[in-house]
């Protein structure tokens, strides 16, 4: 696949399918891996970062199972290219940086992305729409016995797998779900949540995970320990985890529905009705809007609106992405003025 063919269908994680896909956007399951006796990317020379690419790049090609995938090699790709897939969430922004040596290999799907010669010489991650932790887990563990028959991975009988990160080392796992949790953040209750998230071992991030703000009601929930436990133990503390938060979200939501209802009602339709009239407007400002609108999709506020039709304008409203579609670099200004037209053309009066 061409990276502009991505455009023409909806990402994995956005698909607003599977279980609790009203509250949980997505799942995802990351694995870490080194090549032994190899320098780990930021200490590899640009000799050794080559070779590890190249060892990594016939490896792939050789499992059937990655036969769906394109490899995109960041040293030919430009900034908006890079930032396209950045948005789509298969590449993380810290791999977009010294991008010599360095690739990314992506099904055609958007399931399956690896990132090569990032933080490690491997960051594998699967995505699956909706409350699917152990669905992606499935594929994952697939993954891993594949690229383990064809690679030496970097491992010890006591530590578990080697990693640049001590967080990491262990399993090297790092399961993750991205959460809409506007209610509790209109009743003033996620500060709680977020507090014991934290003393529970688990931390809470923005949209694109390290470094990132929550915004939009959107919360990415992972792990933070991989050592010491299972991968089908971190997946069911996670699974657990969630499920609570579940719970209160769709509590919080009943609770406003029943005693505050006016005033919700009065919130989303104002979010709609400027997001739909709009001829200028920001991504933040859009994201902000667009969370409104999709609880009162999922809550039946307002009709004949379906999750996945907001979901998509989630992305599609992004920098790199109305650059795509336009073919062209836009300014600042350009792409609030653009933003605003995709909005009105996608979802109409």
């Amino acid at each position: 696949m061409q990276i502009n063919d991505f455009l023409n269908h909806t990402t994995e994680w956005l698909k607003g399918t599977g279980p609790h896909s009203d509250i949980v956007i997505s799942s995802r399951v990351r694995l870490a891996r080194n090549i032994e006796k190899s320098s780990f990317p930021q200490w590899a020379n640009k000799k050794q970062s080559k070779d590890i690419l190249d060892i990594i790049e016939v490896a792939a090609k050789r499992i059937d199972y990655l036969k769906e995938t394109t490899i995109f090699h960041l040293a030919d790709m430009d900034a908006v290219d890079k930032q396209f897939l950045i948005e789509r969430h298969l590449m993380s922004h810290e791999h977009a940086q010294k991008t010599d040596s360095k690739a990314v290999i992506v099904d055609d799907e958007e399931i399956i992305s690896i990132m090569v010669n990032e933080e490690d010489h491997i960051r594998a991650q699967v995505m699956q729409s909706g409350f699917n932790l152990f669905e992606g887990w499935n594929i994952m563990n697939k993954i891993d016995d594949f690229l383990s028959q064809e690679l030496p991975f970097a491992y010890s009988s006591t530590w578990g797998y080697l990693t640049a990160c001590p967080t990491n080392t262990g399993t090297g796992m790092r399961g993750s779900v991205m959460l809409h949790l506007p209610a509790l953040v209109m009743s003033r209750q996620i500060n709680q949540v977020l507090a014991a998230i934290s003393k529970l071992q688990f931390t809470a991030r923005g949209l694109y995970g390290e470094g990132t703000q929550a915004s939009g009601n959107f919360f990415q929930v992972s792990n933070q320990v991989s050592l010491g436990h299972s991968e089908n133990e971190i997946l069911e503390n996670l699974n657990g985890l969630i499920r609570q938060i579940i719970e209160q979200e769709t509590q919080a939501r009943e609770i406003m529905l029943n005693q505050n209802r006016a005033m919700l009602e009065d919130k989303i339709h104002r979010s709609y009705g400027i997001i739909q009239n709009a001829h200028i407007i920001s991504s933040q400002e859009t994201i902000e809007l667009l969370s409104m609108v999709r609880l009162g999709s999922d809550l039946g506020i307002i009709k004949d609106m379906d999750r996945a039709r907001v979901n998509e304008l989630f992305i599609m409203i992004l920098p790199a992405h109305l650059q795509k579609l336009e073919k062209r670099k836009l300014s600042s200004q350009e792409r609030d003025i653009k933003r605003a037209e995709l909005i009105r053309s996608r979802l109409g009066k």
